[in-house]
């Protein structure tokens, strides 16, 4: 039995196939900053676009923080009182060393 060959299509030699796994995701969402500030090359862009697509979770997630952002840009910076800074600071602080 022969193994059949597949034709070279050029735009599948540069496509990397979907991966859905942990690793892969972690990758996608550590890019995903710069892609909602477009600031990827279009390639990236391209690939994290496909995974997206294919990974609800991480499309879901995508939706989520496009929404947060929206809703930083446009909501005022709450006024703090230095109190109220000092104790921010530590529960960020008391939070970060457990």
């Amino acid at each position: 039995m022969t193994k059949r060959q597949i034709p070279h299509h050029p735009s599948r030699a540069t496509t990397k196939p979907q991966r859905h796994r942990s690793a892969h995701c972690l990758r996608i969402l550590r890019a995903l900053s710069a892609f909602i500030d477009d600031e990827l090359p279009r390639q990236i862009c391209q690939e994290i676009r496909q995974h997206l697509g294919a990974c609800p979770r991480c499309e879901e997630f995508v939706a989520s923080l496009r929404q947060t952002v929206s809703l930083c840009r446009h909501s005022p910076a709450p006024v703090l009182s230095p109190d109220d800074r000092a104790l921010m600071r530590e529960k960020i602080l008391a939070a970060i060393r457990q």
